[in-house]
């Protein structure tokens, strides 16, 4: 039995790294969309309202903490990974308590992303919960 594809939402400033993900998500079976700030992602998550995001901390226009703080108040159910090449204790922390999955590291692996999507699609077909330990900093 064949699975609904997810829409999932691809947010970083740097196009090769949306590139890189756009192309992982769709050999995945899965929709891409994508958007080159903050500001571009909450108005897609609003419009396309993906099952999930993975999204940049550092972009111009308006950063990933804070669109992920408008996506979470606007649509709580739309789960968010925040990547970051700034990993700190602090950064971390506050997209926790903004609502993100989980944060991811960069630069990651071509195969890390593609057992986090694994990861999550099992886990919402087969519990109530979406925290994803794959990715945790």
């Amino acid at each position: 039995m064949r699975r609904k594809p997810m829409e999932i939402l691809i947010v970083d400033d740097q196009a090769g790294v949306r590139y890189l993900l756009e192309i992982i998500v769709r050999e995945a079976g899965h929709r891409a969309h994508t958007a080159q700030n903050g500001m571009e992602a909450v108005s897609l998550a609003l419009s396309i309202r993906p099952q999930l995001i993975f999204m940049d901390v550092r972009m111009p226009v308006m950063g990933g903490l804070e669109a992920l703080g408008k996506i979470k108040a606007a649509a709580p159910e739309i789960d968010v990974i925040i990547m970051t090449a700034y990993g700190s204790e602090e950064t971390v922390s506050q997209a926790m308590e903004l609502g993100a999955m989980c944060c991811l590291a960069k630069p990651f692996d071509v195969n890390e992303i593609k057992e986090i999507i694994l990861e999550y699609m099992w886990r919402k077909a087969n519990s109530s919960s979406s925290s994803i330990t794959a990715a945790s900093m």
